[in-house]
């Protein structure tokens, strides 16, 4: 009896000990699980505006501390943070997962989520759209040596969902991934553009008239006022196309070359030579008379600065030396002279003080757009109603008027900074 009795025992204990084993692997596979998506963030806090400590990797493996609502405190390459539930797969449900193709399919789901609501470090907002200024690859992560998901294309749309230091996730029409800030830039920026060469091309299509020059030497000049830029001289009888009257002046185009002529100094017919052109020349003595644009002091010194650029090439997102945008030309002329600015055109509207149209002054920034709340272009004033600004890819750093055309439609404001 004792001898039965003592068995009992022996397997009641082996029982319990089995029971004790089999809930202590439970409790240990509980507390471990796996990344379940190909990138997770791990953060300060529980929830998607907490401070990213780390990204982990598809099947790294954590230890889970604890559970709160939708959300795992875990440790994870020594450090203790928050994952969102859906981006871990607990040991115990590793076990019932179905075949390898299904896990993909529900991981790449997982990954899709990922994107979509945890909104990274710094989030510019998810609607922002932009177009890509050269063609480059979506990266599955923000980092150089990442592997590529798809090449996308020079001018194609894309939406920024998310933004890491110099890196954003963007989305297209059928992908999802991160590349490079700088490989961005503004629709506004390029509707500009399309603007301006439409307008130009209308601008050539509307020929006014031709007539021709009434007296023996006239200048062409650059603007419609006796200070601006000389283009270029033109003799008795040439024939110029008219495009605009206005002012007493008309805007005509001859050899390829477009300015300004008095409208007193132009005539329907060519002139006879042997004809006094006294009274014309009369007419003309004011307008001939060239004149400098008076600079002085610090204006004129940056005005100066920014001329030794002509010609530079325009780069979107570019800051100097050899190629700029249109904030990025002014931000560096003007760091030159000891004058830091705002980045873009829209900031630097907020520097410095406003100035009026009609006291503008050598060295002022003059601003464009459709509205003060949306400035989309800045330059130089350099007097005589010139800017001298990046205009654009096809024409560079170049010198244009603010009295008519484009940029006088387009005029906002200006800025004195110095």
């Amino acid at each position: 009896m004792k001898s039965k009795k003592n068995i009992k025992s022996i397997v009641a204990f082996a029982a319990i000990g089995i029971v004790t084993l089999f809930f202590i692997n439970i409790s240990l596979a509980a507390n471990t699980a796996k990344i379940s998506v190909e990138t997770a963030n791990l953060r300060k806090t529980a929830d998607s505006e907490g401070e990213i400590l780390e990204q982990l990797s598809q099947n790294e493996e954590v230890e889970i501390l604890e559970k709160s609502d939708d959300w795992y405190k875990v440790k994870a390459k020594g450090m203790t943070g928050y994952l969102r539930q859906d981006l871990i797969l607990l040991k115990e449900e590793q076990a019932n997962t179905e075949e390898t193709t299904n896990t993909e399919v529900n991981q790449q789901k997982n990954n899709e989520n990922e994107s979509k609501s945890d909104k990274g470090q710094e989030n510019n907002g998810d609607t922002t759209k932009k177009l890509i200024a050269e063609d480059t690859k979506l990266k599955i992560v923000p980092a150089i040596n990442a592997t590529d998901i798809i090449e996308v294309k020079k001018d194609e749309e894309v939406i920024i969902t998310e933004t890491m230091n110099n890196w954003v996730c963007v989305q297209t029409k059928t992908t999802k991934g991160w590349m490079r800030k700088d490989k961005l830039k503004d629709i506004v920026e390029q509707k500009e553009e399309q603007e301006q060469k439409q307008s130009e091309q209308e601008q050539e299509e509307k020929v006014l008239k031709t007539l021709y020059i009434n007296d023996d030497t006239v200048n062409l000049r650059k603007e419609a006022n006796i200070t601006s830029e000389v283009v270029t001289k033109l003799s008795l009888n040439t024939a110029v196309d008219v495009y605009e009257e206005k002012d007493g002046w008309s805007l005509v185009k001859v050899n390829g070359k477009e300015g300004y002529i008095s409208s007193s100094l132009l005539s329907n017919k060519r002139q006879e030579t042997s004809r006094s052109l006294e009274t014309p020349r009369k007419k003309a003595i004011q307008e001939k008379q060239t004149t400098t644009v008076s600079l002085s002091g610090k204006g004129s010194t940056v005005v100066e600065t920014a001329k030794n650029y002509i010609g530079s090439s325009y780069v979107y997102g570019a800051s100097g030396p050899n190629s700029f945008d249109c904030s990025g030309f002014t931000s560096y002329v003007f760091k030159q002279h000891g004058i830091t600015l705002s980045r873009t055109a829209a900031g630097q509207y907020s520097n410095g003080v406003f100035v009026s149209r009609d006291q503008l002054q050598p060295g002022d920034l003059v601003m464009f757009g459709s509205s003060a709340s949306n400035i989309t272009h800045v330059g130089i004033y350099i007097g005589g109603g010139q800017i001298v600004h990046a205009a654009n890819k096809s024409r560079g750093v170049t010198i244009d008027t603010i009295n008519s055309g484009y940029y006088n439609n387009k005029y906002v404001g200006a800025r004195r900074v110095i």
